[in-house]
C-alpha cells in the first residue's frame, strides 16, 4: 500500500550479490523498469556494515525525486524471519544475523527481505516464463552455485536450496553449476550429462509441471537445454539479470511491512 492506502503500482527492487548490488524502480503491472538499472560493486569482503552502506548509496540515488516507495531487497542467503541463516559469496558474518532489521535501520525505512533465488522465481511467475502456469514450477539459477525457487500455483515456498541436494555423494551444485563447467573445462555435452542427472533427480522428488532455467548461462540455452531428456518441459527464464530486482519489488508489495 502507498500513503493513501491504495495498492502501490511501483516499487524499488534491490538485488545484492557477491560482486554487485543492483537496483531499479519497477512497474508492478508490467515488470518493466521505470528507471535506469543502477549497479555498484559489492564491497570487498562483503561485510554487513559495508554492504548496508553501499545499498544506502544506491537507494538514495534511485529514490531521489520520487518520494517514498515500497522497497524489496533480495540477498544470497537462506532468510528466515528476517535473519540470514547462510551466506553465499559474502562474509560469514551474515550467518545468524538479524539482517532485515539492520537494513531497515541503515536505510531508515521498512523493507521486505527475501532470498535472491526466491525473488527470481517470483519474478518469473509474475512477469516471465512461469506466468499463469498452474501447478508446480521449479526455477533453478545456474551460476557460481545453483539457486532454486519452488512455486505451486504461483505461491512461493521459500528457501528450498535445491542446489545442495546430495547426488552420488556430492553437494551437487559443486558438480552441475555453471562454475563447474568453467572450472573443469567441460564441453556443453559433458556438462549437460551432469544437468541431466540433477534435473532427473528433481523430477523424481517433486514431479514438477515446468522447469525454468535462469542465471547468465540461460542466454546460451540452445547449447544445453535441447540435450536434456526429461518428462517435464524445461525453458529458459525471461528476466535473467533483472529477475532479482523485479521479484524483490513485487514481493515488497505482496508482503508489505505490517507497520
Amino acid at each position: 500500500m502507498n500513503a493513501t492506502g491504495t495498492p502501490a503500482t511501483t516499487a524499488i527492487g534491490i538485488d545484492i550479490g557477491g560482486t554487485g548490488i543492483k537496483g531499479a524502480i519497477v512497474d508492478l503491472a508490467t515488470g518493466e523498469l521505470l528507471s535506469d538499472r543502477l549497479k555498484l560493486p559489492t564491497p570487498k569482503g562483503g561485510k554487513p556494515g559495508d554492504i548496508i552502506d553501499t545499498t544506502r548509496q544506491l537507494l538514495e540515488t534511485l529514490s531521489a525525486g520520487v518520494g517514498s516507495l515500497p522497497i524489496g531487497v533480495c540477498f544470497p542467503a537462506v532468510v528466515k524471519n528476517g535473519h540470514t541463516m547462510s551466506a553465499a559469496n559474502v562474509s560469514r558474518d551474515w550467518i545468524g544475523l538479524a539482517a532485515e532489521e539492520l537494513f531497515e535501520k541503515g536505510l531508515g525505512q521498512p523493507i521486505h527481505f527475501v532470498n535472491d533465488a526466491d525473488a527470481a522465481g517470483y519474478a518469473e511467475a509474475q512477469f516471465g516464463a512461469a506466468r499463469d502456469v498452474p501447478g508446480v514450477v521449479l526455477l533453478t539459477t545456474l551460476g557460481t552455485g545453483i539457486g532454486s525457487a519452488l512455486l505451486n500455483d504461483g505461491v512461493l515456498v521459500p528457501n528450498t536450496e535445491l542446489g545442495h541436494i546430495e547426488i552420488d555423494g556430492h553437494d551437487y551444485e559443486t558438480k552441475a553449476a555453471y562454475s563447474a563447467k568453467e572450472r573443469e573445462h567441460l564441453s556443453w555435452s559433458d556438462w549437460t550429462k551432469r544437468l541431466q542427472k540433477y534435473y532427473s533427480t528433481l523430477e523424481k522428488l517433486f514431479s514438477p509441471d515446468l522447469f525454468v532455467v535462469g542465471g547468465g548461462v540461460s542466454k546460451r540455452y540452445d547449447d544445453f537445454i535441447p540435450l536434456l531428456k526429461l518428462n517435464t518441459p524445461i525453458i529458459p527464464a525471461v528476466h535473467r539479470n533483472n529477475a532479482g530486482i523485479l521479484g524483490a519489488a513485487a514481493l515488497a508489495v505482496r508482503f508489505p511491512d505490517p507497520s
